[in-house]
């Protein structure tokens, strides 16, 4: 089975992800620590939903765990 992919940038796919949460990781700053995703700065142009992984990565938050947390800016916005 192909592993899903939620950030394009860096390549971490969802499972990497949902691992990092279940550790402990119950916020975008430390998910993005813990597992390098949304750190790229180019998701506009290797998403295929052409946006931010942020929101998704958000999501999986939200259905793992429960917490649910407000949009944060994109990644690509940051300098």
């Amino acid at each position: 089975m192909k592993e899903k992919i939620v950030c394009y940038c860096k390549r971490v796919p969802e499972a990497t992800i949902v691992e990092a949460i279940r550790g402990g990781a119950h916020s975008l700053g430390a998910i993005k620590k813990a597992t390098g995703a949304c750190t790229g700065n180019r998701c506009k142009e290797l998403n295929p939903k052409g946006r931010c992984c942020s929101s998704d990565i958000l999501s999986l938050l939200r259905r793992t765990t429960g917490i649910k947390l407000q949009e944060s800016s994109c990644c690509c916005d940051e300098k």
